[in-house]
């Protein structure tokens, strides 16, 4: 098959390209060959000639997203309807990569597929926008909601050790709650879910959940970093641009349903960090 990858040189774009390649026909795609921002990405994804299109480019700086709300709508919202609207021509499912920070964070429990979103940040709700024009032009779709990722050049594990050695104490804040996931492992899922022709909605994240403070003190300790001091602080204490929704697991019960499952967090962890070790990337 003939898949087509947005956002190719981002973490999860690599680990894509790396799942899919040998076994199908992978077309890459930059922001060079493929501005959001313009109406005429409709046409360029189109002439690739694609089977089928994995969307994971976007507007991530959620910070960012805050500061200019304006472009996250343009680059998330509207960019992804131009990608179906590309996908309609060409007759293609489309795979697009949404989001934890759909959700606002107050459950008790980790989110399902189909529990209500309700975005308290631009990010989150340029992510949801996105997930309604997939839904309002296409009938064959996967919305895969992933969150925390990690596996590649640039994530929180790495800005972890990065302050690691920079400084002898690191706040990290405890009362934020997600789902760490390797790029990688999310890339493989993917691979297998769009072999099934399941269509629909998922969450395609590690197992188990934790704090950002957590994810922090399980790096330092892989990455033989126990001598640096990690101070718990809570989101309050931690001014941003941008809203963050508190609680934000996601449950794989979909995905889970089909035999698609994500090892857990730490696990995927300690092989990302043994490698950074082989690399001399951890000190």
């Amino acid at each position: 098959m003939r898949i087509a990858v947005t956002g190719a040189s981002g973490q999860l774009g690599k680990a894509l390209q790396r799942a899919l390649s040998g076994v199908h026909e992978v077309v890459p795609l930059s922001h060079a060959d493929l501005d959001l921002e313009r109406p005429d990405c409709v046409q360029r994804l189109a002439a690739t000639g694609a089977q089928c299109v994995i969307h994971p480019a976007a507007y991530t700086n959620v910070d960012g997203c805050a500061r200019d709300p304006d472009r996250a709508y343009r680059v998330n919202a509207l960019g992804t309807r131009y990608v179906a609207l590309a996908c309609q021509l060409l007759d293609a499912p489309l795979v697009y990569i949404s989001t934890n920070e759909v959700f606002d964070g107050t459950a008790t429990a980790p989110y399902l597929e189909y529990d209500r979103p309700a975005p308290i940040n631009p990010y989150g709700y340029s992510k949801w926008a996105g997930e309604q024009a997939v839904r309002e032009l296409l009938h064959r779709f996967y919305i895969v909601r992933v969150a925390w990722l990690f596996g590649g050049e640039r994530n929180f594990v790495r800005t972890v050790l990065r302050l690691a050695r920079e400084r002898n104490q690191i706040a990290m804040v405890a009362d934020e709650i997600g789902s760490p996931t390797c790029a990688p492992d999310a890339a493989e899922a993917i691979a297998r879910l769009i072999e099934t022709s399941c269509y629909g909605t998922y969450h395609l994240v590690n197992e188990g959940s934790c704090s950002r403070y957590e994810f922090a003190a399980a790096t330092l300790r892989l990455a033989g970093r126990d001598n640096v001091a990690l101070q718990p602080i809570t989101l309050a204490e931690y001014p941003r641009d941008s809203k963050v929704p508190p609680y934000t697991p996601l449950r794989n019960f979909a995905a889970a349903d089909l035999g698609i499952r994500l090892r857990p967090w730490e696990e995927a962890l300690a092989e990302y960090v043994s490698g950074l070790k082989v690399e001399g990337l951890e000190h």
